[in-house]
Order: structure tokens, then sequence, then C-alpha cells
């Protein structure tokens, strides 16, 4: 069984910065990526961020230059440093891990999200 455990979001002014965390644990050994998520109130999930097994990275036009991810691969933990966060960050934030399961067989699990509001 595969389980993420996110920590870190909260409360935080305009300009102010947040740290999220994800832990992974679980039948997961070919992960192909892992990342963030993120759901405001009567919107659609979209993508934050994901950083795959070699390092590579993709971030959304709207953050980019100012959240950073990272990755422990050998904890597989996943990281998302958020500075100069804006109101239009507030969102439910949601950990994911892309993993391979057979040969042309993949599947994604998700945490259970984490409130990150910020206040003007």
């Amino acid at each position: 069984q595969v389980q993420l455990v996110e920590s870190g979001g909260g409360l935080v002014q305009a300009g102010g910065s947040l740290r999220l965390s994800c832990a992974a644990s679980g039948s997961i050994s070919s992960i192909i990526s892992m990342g963030w998520y993120r759901q405001a109130p009567g919107k659609q999930r979209e993508l934050v961020a994901y950083i795959t097994s070699s390092a590579n990275t993709n971030y959304a036009d709207s953050v980019k230059g100012r959240f950073t991810i990272s990755r422990d691969n050998a904890k597989k933990n996943v990281y998302l440093q958020m500075n100069s966060l804006e109101p239009e960050d507030t969102a439910v934030y949601f950990c994911n891990v892309r993993n391979r399961i057979l040969p042309g067989e993949i599947r994604d699990y998700w945490g259970q999200g984490t409130q990150v509001t910020v206040s003007s």
C-alpha cells in the first residue's frame, strides 16, 4: 500500500514563504516523477511543479521564479519551497507520485492535501 503524507501548509501573508513536504512510503520502487498539484475553490486541479527521477523539473508559468521543487530520492520525499506568495496561490496542495507498475503501465498516487492560504 502506498501512502503520501504532506505537511507544511498554513496561513501566510502575501509576500511570505512556506515549505511543503511530502513523504512517500510503500510499494513505489519505480518512481517516474514526484510533484505538486493544487486546487482552488471552484477550479480544476492544476499542476504546480514536478521533478523527475533524473532531476528534471517543470513548473507552471504562474509559479516560475517563485517556487522551487526538490526531492530526496533515498527518502522518497519531495519538497516545494514557495516564496513571494500571492493570494492567488491559495489552494489545497496535493502531493503526487507517478510510478511505473509494469512496462507500459503507470499509476498516480495522491496525498490527502494540505491547505495553503495567502492573505492580502
